[in-house]
């Protein structure tokens, strides 16, 4: 079996989602440091701002992670299937 086309937005949208999720764990892992820099810190504004971090990368981190991995996904997809046009794909054995 030879793989000659990739179909590009199916294989972003599974990127992305993808991408989305390690986004948010990420982003869960983030928010749990900055709130205990925020906890640690001995003023009043220490825990604030290690809360407003926290949320933030739980919300900023999936969108970046799975908005630049579906545009990588459709580039490259797209760029596979130039190449392989030009020298015929890639040769996958099945059994």
């Amino acid at each position: 079996m030879v793989i000659t086309r990739i179909v590009p937005l199916p294989t972003a949208k599974l990127a992305g989602t993808l991408y989305g999720m390690i986004g948010l764990a990420v982003g869960a892992i983030v928010s749990i440091a900055a709130l205990a820099g925020g906890f640690s810190a001995s003023n009043l504004i220490g825990p604030l701002t290690g809360g407003l971090i926290g949320v933030g990368a739980i919300v900023v981190l999936p969108l970046l992670y799975g908005g630049m991995a579906f545009l990588m996904a459709l580039l490259v997809s797209w760029l596979y299937n130039v190449a392989a046009g030009l020298v015929g794909g890639i040769e996958v054995d099945v059994k």
